[in-house]
Formats: structure tokens, sequence, C-alpha cells
């Protein structure tokens, strides 16, 4: 297996010498945020995460290799390149057996982050059930993995142009915790809240980082999501973003846009129907969510 990891200089050693570490996406570089904010953004985040004390790995598929850690090159590469293929579990091996440019979407960071043993992972929203999925199935395989693999997702809540209610669901029937931070209901990505409760509270990182090591150590298979809202001063107006979402689906829907491809078309549209104000939000809350899951990747690491 080893083989076909690669550690970055700054992740080995960093390795070497027990220092919390955070994974982080491809996927939002290359197919989450036009050129250059996506580069600028993922090049801040990492700094974010230095800043809080931990050490950042972005996550990628090059020249047959996962690569855990980017260079600078690396990072300018993914974010001006296209025709990068989106990657899930699904295309992880096909990808690495092909040589082909990979960026990694929350399931695949998810399974790579696990195979370098590290076990936080920071990044904008999670996938989940589309909109009509109990007709379609059309559910993300972030669900599926968050069911199986040992690695706790920081993230604004499910991004708001899916099923908030199945997605919920969802995660419950696969016993995914989903803790909010310092909020009682799930945040919906470009709003601090939504219509449905959380069961799980935590007002500090050290409860989070001690109810992941509980849940490993008790060998309780599978991650857990850290709901943390967006902060107040970036949140949208929620009437205002569900109705361009709405126009946004609809728009989807008549041009036969599904699978893989909603996700791009959709944060792409809601930029351009929002004045990019959709963007400056998606933004604000990555770092955001870089800055706590910093904080949990520290108080994790101390537990070990």
């Amino acid at each position: 297996m080893k083989q076909y990891i690669t550690l970055s200089e700054e992740v080995r050693i960093a390795k070497e010498q027990g220092k919390p570490i955070v994974a982080l996406e491809s996927t939002i570089i290359s197919h989450g945020m036009p050129y250059p904010q996506n580069v600028q953004t993922a090049r801040e985040v990492e700094q974010i995460i230095r800043d809080n004390g931990a050490v950042p790995a972005t996550i990628a598929i090059i020249d047959g290799k996962i690569k855990v850690g980017l260079s600078d090159e690396e990072l300018e590469m993914f974010g001006k390149s296209s025709g990068v293929a989106k990657v899930s579990r699904r295309d992880i091996a096909y990808l690495i057996a092909t040589k082909q440019l990979g960026a990694t979407t929350v399931a695949a960071t998810m399974i790579c982050a696990e195979l370098a043993d590290i076990h936080i992972f920071v990044t904008g929203g999670i996938g989940g059930a589309h909109r009509g999925a109990e007709t379609t199935m059309d559910i993300s395989a972030d669900l599926e993995e968050l069911g199986q693999t040992n690695v706790a997702v920081i993230c604004a809540g499910a991004k708001s142009i899916l099923d908030l209610g199945l997605t919920m669901e969802y995660l419950e029937t696969k016993g995914v915790p989903v803790i909010g931070y310092q909020t009682d209901v799930l945040p919906a990505f470009f709003t601090r809240t939504s219509e449905f409760p959380l069961n799980l509270r935590a007002d500090d990182v050290n409860s989070i980082a001690s109810t992941l090591k509980v849940q490993w150590d008790l060998g309780l298979k599978g991650g857990a999501v850290i709901a943390n809202p967006i902060p107040e001063e970036h949140a949208m107006d929620e009437q205002f973003i569900n109705g361009i979402i709405e126009t946004a689906l609809k728009e989807a829907d008549e041009r036969k846009i599904a699978g893989k491809d909603v996700t791009p078309f959709m944060l792409g549209k809601v930029k351009e129907l929002t004045g990019g104000k959709s963007l400056e939000a998606n933004i604000a809350l990555v770092k955001n969510n870089a800055v706590v899951g910093a904080q949990i990747a520290v108080s994790f690491n101390g537990l070990k």
C-alpha cells in the first residue's frame, strides 16, 4: 500500500515529530472555486492551520501516487488545470493506475487521510442526499464514507443545495455522530441555521477531541461530522439564498445535469446569481473551519 502514497517534506517531518496534521481536499481547488481565488484560498487555509498549531496536508492524486501535502507549484497546477478528474472512492485505483491527475472529494480525501493515519479533515461542506434522492437515489458517496472511515470532518454542515432532511436521516442510519460546534441546529453552509435540530452539541474543541478518541478506542467504525456554522458576518439571508438555489436547481433539471456534475454547476450558478457573494461566503466558512479543525487536531493529538 505504501508504494502508492507520497508525503510532502512538511508532512513527513510532522509525522516523525508527532505533530498534529489536518487533511484538506483538492476538489475545492479544482471544482469548487474559480482561479485565482481557489489557489489563494488554499494557501491561506494552509497558513491558518499552521498558525493554529497544526500541519496542513492537502491531498490529491498525481503521477500514479496519492500525494499527502502539496507544494506551491502543485497547488497552482491544480488551480489552473482544466479536465482534472473529480475523485471519489470508485475512481481512486483507476486514476492511480492510469497516472491521471485527480482532485479528491470529501469521500476520497477521507480514505487517503486514513491511509496516511490522519484523522482530522477540514472542508467547506459535505455532500449528501440530493433533492429528489428518494426517487433518483442520487446520494453522495461522502455519506457512505462517513459510515466506515475513521476520519472526522469539520464543515459548515451539508451544502444547502441538498436535501438536508434526507442527508441527516442517512447519517443517522449509518450511525454517524453529527456534533454541532456551539450550535444546537444543523448549519446549512451559506446560513448558520436550518430547521434540523442536532442531538449532539460541543462548546469546546477538547470535548470533540475526547469524543473522537473514545469512539475509535471502542472500535466504533466511521467518522464524525463536526458542524461549524459560517461566521455571523459572512452568513447569507436564508430566504434569499434558498430562492436562488431553487432557481439554479430548476435550470440544472432543465439541462439534465446529473450525478457528480450537479454540485460544481450549482455552486457556479449560485455564485452568478448572488453576484459573487456566495463565493465570498464559501471562502469565509472554509477559513473558519480551518481554525476549528486545527484546534481539534491539536487537542486530539495531545490525547494520543
